[in-house]
């Protein structure tokens, strides 16, 4: 397994990887994970399953994202493949230029490769078009593809003009038994707020200055522009005026916290909206079993795991309808709105007025949302994937600067020099 994101740093890629690298190893595979360093987390550390992780001395230049070096990780590349005998090289990520590296590197050394798209992209602005292009390009030879929706997979498809047979949908998971329902913390007087608090958020704790038959909505989330903070910032003002009983609880962390700050301030609802800031994995729980509805914002999701966590937890999720989220539950479990002010104010609305009725049975969402989600499952199915990987037939070098040429015109020709330049390289190392 091969990415930028890893733990310690927390997200909907780390766990997946995480996940997927424990089952594996228990289904008696030998599981490596490659990712940079994190602070002083340099050089070679095992999970409790014996998953052996390496992390590589890399510069970062942006959001855990490591510098890119086309050929500068090659040779340390090789070492641990060579040294720790891979089949085959998994990459996780659009947005990871290690990820991209290492299929380059694999394919050039005869490994099999496949890669795991987790994110949706457009195909308009300059940065889509530019990450759209190197898609296209580490694409272009590769094994087989996973998509973790089917409305990620048609995206995937358009964006690196591939076959639709060589990609395969496996959806996210949970682990439903770390995320059961606990609805006496949603009492003030039974809750472990007050601890969780002082140990998330000192600087903001849990305050519960709530009416009789309060609702809290818990918001769980990166506090940026494509988790639709915007929208959400509109939004609370506008809920708290109508319904004097509700309160938020935000957990996350990202440039937009800022705003929600000066929300707070500015519509004076500090007694209503709490800002925890970054909520380790462990206490993710805890906060959401504080909440009677989990409200997503997105503006864009291939998936959205937190959704499920949710659902596990037994709270009644309200979600903007976009990207993959529409797949993730079913309807009656979950209550959309277009990314809009008005229309997310309509879902809440509906969304309070079930829990006012008591409409909502949180440990049987559970229990459906454990029939339905399950990390055993997505192994299994992965397992296939590089089952079939092996089966296929090598590629030659003619073959190879061939795929890379149809990356087009000019971007063809700069492709198939990169990959021949790598071949060079690597051809060196093993001499």
């Amino acid at each position: 397994m091969v990415s930028d994101f890893f733990y310690p740093n927390m997200g909907g890629v780390e766990g997946h990887i995480y996940h997927l690298s424990q089952r594996l190893a228990r289904r008696g595979h030998k599981v490596v994970v490659v990712t940079h360093r994190y602070g002083g987390r340099v050089g070679v550390r095992y999970l409790t399953s014996g998953v052996k992780v390496y992390h590589v001395p890399h510069w970062l230049v942006h959001d855990q994202v490591s510098l890119p070096t086309l050929y500068g990780f090659f040779p340390l590349f090789r070492y641990i493949v060579v040294r720790e005998s891979i089949d085959v090289v998994h990459g996780h990520q659009a947005f990871s230029a290690m990820c991209h590296e290492a299929i380059l590197h694999a394919r050039t050394m005869g490994l099999r490769a496949v890669f795991t798209d987790h994110s949706l992209f457009g195909f308009e602005d300059t940065s889509s078009i530019l990450t759209n292009k190197l898609l296209k390009f580490t694409l272009s030879d590769i094994d087989h593809v996973i998509c973790v929706s089917h409305t990620s997979k048609e995206n995937t498809v358009l964006r690196a003009s591939l076959n639709p047979l060589h990609v395969s949908v496996i959806p996210n998971a949970v682990v439903c038994a770390e995320f059961t329902p606990d609805p006496s913390m949603r009492d003030p007087k039974k809750s472990k707020a007050g601890y969780f608090a002082s140990v998330v958020a000192p600087a903001d704790s849990f305050r519960h200055v709530r009416l009789v038959n309060s609702v809290t909505i818990v918001v769980a989330s990166r506090l940026v522009y494509r988790k639709g903070i915007d929208l959400l910032v509109a939004v609370i003002p506008a809920i708290c005026q109508e319904f004097p009983q509700v309160q938020f609880v935000i957990g996350g962390d990202g440039p937009k916290r800022v705003e929600l700050e000066q929300m707070r301030e500015r519509f004076v609802l500090q007694d209503r909206v709490q800002l925890l800031g970054a909520v380790n994995h462990s206490d993710v729980r805890d906060l959401l079993c504080q909440g009677h509805i989990f409200l997503n914002t997105s503006l864009t999701e291939a998936f959205c795991i937190a959704i499920v966590e949710a659902a596990s937890c037994g709270l009644l999720v309200v979600s903007t309808r976009v990207g993959g989220v529409p797949e993730v539950l079913p309807d009656d479990m979950i209550m959309f709105a277009n990314p809009e002010e008005g229309d997310i104010i309509r879902a809440m609305r509906a969304a309070i007025g079930t829990i006012k009725e008591n409409a909502v049975d949180p440990f049987e969402i559970h229990r459906r949302v454990s029939n339905m989600y399950s990390w055993t499952d997505v192994a299994a199915r992965a397992e296939e994937v590089y089952r079939c990987a092996m089966e296929m037939p090598a590629v030659g070098l003619a073959e190879r600067l061939l795929r890379y040429n149809g990356c087009g015109v000019f971007a063809g020709k700069l492709a198939a020099m990169i990959m021949a330049v790598d071949f060079i390289i690597w051809m060196l190392l093993d001499e």
